[in-house]
């Protein structure tokens, strides 16, 4: 009978030592696997950010100047410069000219 208790003892003794070996073995390789899950999902990341396009940006409004008042100009100014045109191409004699420009002035 010692026999078949020292038997069994080494039998039980490696069966222990076999499952701790496979315990040990399938923790391993779950961190290896979980590491390489995380690398990954990094590289992901990392692509994704890479090529993502940029972000858009509404344009600023337009400044518009605002548009430049027009001249004011004087009907009495403006026609004494058609009549001063006229003289000065011969048209209107001198005294013509100078009724013509009383005329305009009111005078």
């Amino acid at each position: 009978m010692p026999g078949l208790i020292r038997g069994v003892a080494r039998t039980a003794a490696v069966v222990g030592t076999a499952g701790a070996v496979n315990h040990h073995q399938q923790q391993k390789w779950a961190a290896k696997d979980q590491q390489a899950a995380q690398a990954a999902a990094y590289q992901q990341q990392q692509m994704a950010q890479q090529y993502a396009p940029p972000p858009q940006y509404a344009p600023p409004p337009q400044q518009y100047a605002a548009p430049a008042p027009e001249p004011v100009v004087d009907p009495t100014v403006e026609k004494i410069n058609q009549l001063a045109a006229l003289h000065a191409q011969g048209i209107l004699s001198d005294e013509e000219f100078a009724s013509a420009k009383a005329k305009a002035l009111g005078l």
